[in-house]
């Protein structure tokens, strides 16, 4: 008998947790670059791009070969008892690749989650210090500590009470909403004043691009203020870059673009291809503050995902997808822009390279979290797939792969214009 995408989700409903959501009613049955195929056969046009972790497109035929070519030789050591090589040159790549004049070392692991969770390790260990402050909106993970640092409750902390303390909430600036990067400091100075030291804060730690906040891009002038203030009191800077790294933003790190270099980032999804690995780099003095034994995982930097994310790297440089980011992300923007002028609901078009939201308000100013729901079903019966994000869900967000065809990326703007023409 046939799979059906119904009788899946019965399955889904019968096996799964509740708390393993999912945004679409399809299952996936096969991907090539930003082509998507469900069990009962129908394509779609890929421009969630598995939220941000297929830069390169489904299965890309130089990570393939590379990951096969990996299994015909090791898939696990532990790189704690021991080593292989992948996993050092990886590190080196990324090392050069990480934003500033600091010599940088790096540590890998296996989730975004536990790479913010190493980070805020290292940050502690080298401090002395335990607070971190984190921004309204932030999205770090779920786990439990990195739960603490996310700045949206619902869904992701309903219902389990307080998570661990020492973390303290910022305003992020948007010129939208009214936050100026004035206004972002002072919050941050008052927490100064209200409720913690500046010498008892190991680390600020924000993405230079909210991603599921909302794609609200750090002003410059604001990561250089913030980049001094931590300076001044001796406090580390955290780029989250688990979202816009790996070339998304048009640089291969979005901290490039700011010129401000950070102490320590975190970068995951896209680094790999799809394949589960994750990582911290940065300045090598601050990076050596824990002791042998105190980084690591099981899983972390495995054989098969390193040989992936050597495959990416190759990638972004025999096909110049820095370059591609910048021009897909043009390309939207143009798009987006015009339709914005058609349809007021849609009160901003912004990001950084490929990484491209457009937010949804009424004549009001309230949020439209119910239209925005709307868009991304209707774009779904027409073949493509959407995700939103935003603090109220009204945000409908772009992460098409960097290696979609120019016509099928076109294809997928029109689908979005149509959909907007038959709602808005």
């Amino acid at each position: 008998m046939s799979k059906t995408n119904a009788g899946m989700i019965e399955r889904k409903t019968q096996a799964v947790a509740r708390g393993v959501g999912l945004a679409h009613p399809h299952f996936i049955d096969s991907a090539r670059n930003a082509t998507l195929t469900d069990v009962e056969g129908r394509e779609f046009i890929d421009f969630a791009g598995g939220i941000a972790v297929l830069n390169t497109g489904h299965l890309h035929p130089t990570v393939k070969q590379a990951v096969a070519e990996q299994l015909e030789k090791l898939s696990h050591t532990c790189f704690m008892v021991l080593g292989y090589e992948p996993y050092v040159e990886v590190c080196e790549k990324i090392n050069a690749l990480a934003f500033g004049p600091s010599a940088k070392k790096s540590a890998l692991f296996t989730t975004g989650a536990e790479a913010v969770e190493n980070a805020i390790k290292v940050a502690r260990a080298h401090t002395g210090r335990t607070g971190v402050i984190a921004f309204g909106a932030g999205y770090h993970g779920r786990t439990m500590a990195t739960l603490a640092l996310t700045g949206k409750i619902a869904p992701y902390s309903s219902g389990m009470g307080l998570m661990p303390g020492d973390v303290y909430r910022a305003l992020y600036p948007c010129e939208l909403h009214g936050i100026s990067t004035a206004d972002a400091l002072a919050s941050i100075e008052r927490i100064f004043k209200f409720d913690a030291e500046a010498c008892n804060i190991a680390a600020i730690i924000l993405e230079p691009v909210q991603g599921e906040g909302g794609f609200y891009v750090a002003p410059k002038d604001f990561m250089e203020a913030l980049r001094a203030l931590c300076d001044k009191h001796g406090i580390l800077l955290i780029a989250d870059e688990v979202q816009t790294g790996a070339g998304r933003t048009g640089t291969f790190f979005a901290m490039e673009q700011t010129g401000v270099e950070p102490d320590i980032t975190t970068f995951a999804k896209s680094i790999a291809g799809g394949f589960p690995l994750s990582g911290i780099v940065g300045k090598a003095d601050i990076m050596d503050s824990i002791a042998p034994g105190g980084l690591g995982g099981t899983y972390g930097g495995s054989p098969i995902a390193c040989a992936a994310a050597l495959g990416v790297l190759q990638v972004f440089e025999q096909e110049n997808l820095l370059q591609r980011a910048n021009d897909v992300g043009a390309k939207l923007t143009q798009h987006l822009k015009a339709l914005s002028e058609k349809h007021q609901v849609i009160a901003d078009v912004r990001g950084l390279g490929a990484m491209i939201a457009m937010e949804l308000i009424d004549s009001n100013g309230l949020p439209q979290p119910e239209l925005t729901a709307k868009v991304v079903a209707k774009a779904r019966d027409k073949g493509l797939i959407l995700i939103s994000c935003g603090l109220y869900g009204n945000v409908v967000r772009i992460l098409v792969p960097l290696t979609v065809p120019d016509a099928q990326l076109q294809q997928g703007l029109d689908i979005i214009s149509e959909c907007f023409d038959e709602l808005a």
